[in-house]
């Protein structure tokens, strides 16, 4: 099965088709009350959760039509790879199932198209039962409404090497708290080891800037808003600490091999990584998971969030939506997060349960409880309506600027026309 919160679709980009399709616009059908009695057969399609996790999903089915007996669950599971072109090919068709399987940026465009019920205007306590940036997630700008159950999330704690620290002259009890804080330690530790260890190994990105408060996108949705005086400024600290050399090189080549990989090899002493990173660098290298020293990311954590969508057009709208909330309740969510380590229940009810929120003394315990607090902010940083090319794009002119090839305001500008042009196309 793929990675359950990494697997993201171009999606957005090819979303265009729907408006062909004679399906309408965002105004389609107005809106929509689910209300009546929860019967009858209702449809329900996740997204490579067999075989692996069959038995879990067939005991929620089965829960679900014994607490609403008269009910029907129809179960379809789709396979990881060309999702996105199914989810396409079932919204043209008008085939989309009751309730369905959907990271933001594969609803956001079916949203837009009037196809996905809005749950915030069926369920008054949306908001209060789900975590502030779930919901938000799927929040989109220039509409209205919140158009999914946020489900299963995990968002990214700092990783630090502390013997690493230690070896070049810094404490792994004083942690960078900031991206000031880690430019300095950087400097030491290239001061330290003669230039050949480094702290930090990776560019900025959209996500920075939204964590230094630069706003990425107009209210609307329909310009990109993060060619500030503000986010240069974020540019030109991380050009200043690559032409200091705290910086590998390569981290603007094609022979990068990522912050996390570097930090496996242990070439670098910091990283980033979900809830349960350290259970995962035990398998393959033991001796450096118990060198790990976890601490809480700096600023605004990212959100990484799927969640379920109920079909505007289903014909059994008061099952699908019970279907939706049932699922993602906060028992059936923590079931299924003792099944799948790193990922962490959606619901506010979940905040004082010990499986999430008591370590168990370790690294990894304790990794795992940064995490799961750091749901309560976290949000997602990075807009859903960023596509594959424009992201291209965007890392394209952020590397000519850290490289000092441009200057980082004209960067900006260019990224800023271009995903304009690419949002209008």
């Amino acid at each position: 099965m793929r990675t359950l919160l990494a697997r993201s679709a171009v999606f957005t980009a090819t979303a265009v088709v729907l408006a062909g399709c004679g399906l309408g616009g965002g105004e389609s059908g107005g809106e929509v009350k689910a209300t009546g009695e929860v019967k009858g057969e209702v449809s329900l399609q996740t997204w490579a959760l067999k075989p692996k996790f069959t038995d879990y999903v067939q005991g929620v089915i089965d829960a679900f039509q014994e607490k609403y007996p008269g009910t029907t669950v129809k179960w379809l599971d789709q396979p990881g790879d060309g999702y996105a072109d199914k989810v396409l090919s079932q919204a043209a068709s008008g085939e989309l199932p009751d309730v369905v399987n959907l990271p933001p940026d594969m609803a956001l465009p079916l949203a837009k198209q009037g196809m996905l019920l809005d749950v915030a205007a069926n369920d008054d306590k949306l908001r209060a039962d789900y975590v502030t940036g779930g919901v938000s997630a799927y929040e989109f700008a220039g509409q209205q409404g919140a158009y999914a159950y946020p489900w299963y999330l995990n968002t990214d704690v700092n990783y630090w090497n502390a013997d690493l620290l230690t070896q070049n002259g810094l404490d792994p009890k004083k942690l960078p708290t900031s991206v000031d804080d880690l430019i300095a330690q950087a400097r030491v530790m290239k001061e330290r080891s003669g230039g050949q260890m480094f702290l930090m190994s990776r560019k900025p990105e959209l996500g920075d800037l939204a964590n230094a408060g630069v706003k990425l996108l107009s209210d609307d949705g329909k310009k990109f808003t993060f060619n500030t005086p503000e986010a240069a400024a974020v540019l030109d600290k991380y050009r200043a600490a690559f032409a200091e050399g705290l910086m590998p090189r390569d981290v603007l080549t094609d022979k990068y091999l990522g912050n996390s990989e570097l930090f496996k090899k242990q070439q670098v002493a910091w990283t980033t990584g979900g809830g349960n990173t350290i259970n995962s660098i035990k398998v393959d290298n033991p001796s450096l998971a118990t060198k790990i020293v976890p601490s809480a990311a700096f600023g605004t954590p990212p959100l990484y969030v799927q969640g379920l969508s109920v079909s505007k057009k289903s014909k059994n709208l008061p099952a699908a939506l019970a279907l939706a909330r049932f699922v993602t309740s906060p028992e059936n969510q923590a079931a299924f997060a003792k099944l799948v380590p790193g990922i962490f229940p959606s619901t506010t009810a979940s905040a004082s349960d010990p499986q999430f929120s008591q370590s168990d003394g370790t690294n990894a315990g304790d990794a795992k409880v940064l995490a799961f607090q750091a749901l309560a902010k976290a949000k997602l940083l990075q807009p859903p309506v960023v596509s594959e090319a424009m992201g291209d794009y965007i890392k394209q002119q952020i590397s000519l600027a850290i490289n000092g090839e441009i200057p980082s305001k004209e960067a900006l500008d260019r990224a800023v026309a271009k995903c304009d042009e690419l949002l209008k196309s």
